[in-house]
């Protein structure tokens, strides 16, 4: 007697009924659809937030010489703006107009880099009522956090005795600068024009609203959506990721870990947008699909990934602060490549981002205040406290 075929499911218990071949084409197109909604909330954010914090980190940058100072006004602004590229590009801005200089402007780089990986914070939050899929979930959103901290470990105090960042980026910039055989990837972003129309749907529904209360709406939209979205997204690929389905996902981040780095990086220079990838990738571990070990190549590449877009638009770029933009760009390039050096080409540290991640997500499951205290704690009062203490007294 024949019955429905089943398999393991994705934690183990009993398992899945192997779904018609209509429904898996269906289900995979509901996938797309949600993870194209997850991409439009995340720019919708980041409208936000650039809308409500611009003009804020533009004062902070103002007195932002200081390296404590830079570094905490990198990644407290990254973390109200959402995007390290604005942050990069105003600190290059107010280098160009005299208000900083390249070494005030190279902590608020590495900060940024940092204040970036918030956003998958909040994707994990999604799982929260689930605590075996929320500690996973966790777990491979917050190694990206702990692998840019321990970046910023080494290089922030090597930086300010021997300046190898600045002298690396100088000397890139002396020979490079001037040439125009690189594009500006702003004239190919696909994805950037595909969720430009829901975007800017948002923006213009809050128009009428004030200009506090506008990006508030905005805000509160994106985060809705990324809510819904990762919602399904999650439900679905339950569904869907059985069997060869699974094992073809498995294999392609899980084989070959510096093929999934480079994965991380060609899809972060395609979406221009660190947080996008690993955002997407976060309901793929919170189901159990991927864990966070396969999931970390991939946020280490899409931490280089992000570096390319300013990189190529600082060659096209013209005017009197364009070779400090370069410069600036080149920073942030040189910085993420050193640290894919030391941290994951040499075994030693490899081991460490992913050992801290799987630590606070074990615990933020037991007592979920643990997260809440740790992002409002590091991301948020600590820089705040450094920019009070240190920059305005």
């Amino acid at each position: 007697m024949e019955s429905a075929e089943k398999e393991p499911g994705i934690d183990g218990e009993a398992a899945d009924v192997r779904l018609p071949t209509w429904a898996v084409v269906l289900g995979w197109c509901g996938v797309v659809g949600l993870i194209y909604l997850l991409i439009c909330a995340v720019s919708i954010i980041s409208r936000g937030f650039a809308g409500l914090g611009n003009e804020a980190a533009h004062t902070l940058f103002a007195f932002a010489e200081h390296p404590w100072v830079g570094l905490s006004v990198g990644i407290l602004g990254t973390v109200l703006i959402q995007s390290s590229t604005t942050t990069t590009a105003i600190a290059v801005t107010a280098v160009g107009s005299g208000a900083l200089s390249l070494e005030g402007a190279i902590p608020i780089i590495l900060g940024a880099n940092v204040g970036t990986t918030v956003t998958t914070s909040l994707v994990a939050l999604t799982f929260i009522g689930n605590r075996d899929e929320f500690r996973r979930a966790l777990g491979a959103s917050t190694v990206h956090d702990f692998y840019n901290w321990l970046a910023l470990l080494i290089f922030f105090p090597v930086e300010l005795i021997w300046h190898p960042l600045q002298r690396v980026s100088e000397a890139l910039t002396d020979a490079l600068y001037g040439t125009d055989w690189l594009p500006n990837p702003a004239h190919f972003n696909v994805v950037r024009g595909a969720t430009r129309p829901v975007e800017q749907a948002v923006v213009h529904a809050s128009a009428h609203l004030s200009e506090t209360l506008g990006p508030l709406f905005t805000i509160v939209i994106g985060a809705l959506l990324i809510l819904v979205a990762v919602r399904y997204l999650g439900k679905l690929l339950k569904l869907l990721m059985v069997g060869r389905a699974r094992a073809v996902l498995v294999k392609a981040v899980g084989r070959n870990q510096y093929l999934a780095m480079a994965s991380g990086m060609g899809v972060t220079v395609v979406t221009q947008s660190s947080t996008i990838t690993t955002s997407v990738l976060v309901p793929f571990a919170g189901t159990g699909i991927l864990t966070p070990a396969q999931v970390y190549p991939v946020v280490v590449g899409s931490n280089l990934g992000t570096t390319f877009t300013v990189v190529f638009a600082a060659f096209a770029s013209v005017g009197q602060d364009a070779r400090i933009g370069l410069q600036a760009a080149f920073v942030h390039l040189v910085y993420n490549l050193f640290s894919i050096v030391a941290i994951y080409v040499v075994p030693l540290l490899r081991p460490l981002p992913l050992f801290c991640a799987e630590h606070l997500a074990a615990a933020a499951s037991r007592r979920r205040w643990v997260l809440a205290v740790y992002v409002g704690t590091v991301f948020v009062a600590l820089p705040a406290l450094v920019i009070v203490l240190v920059g305005v007294a």
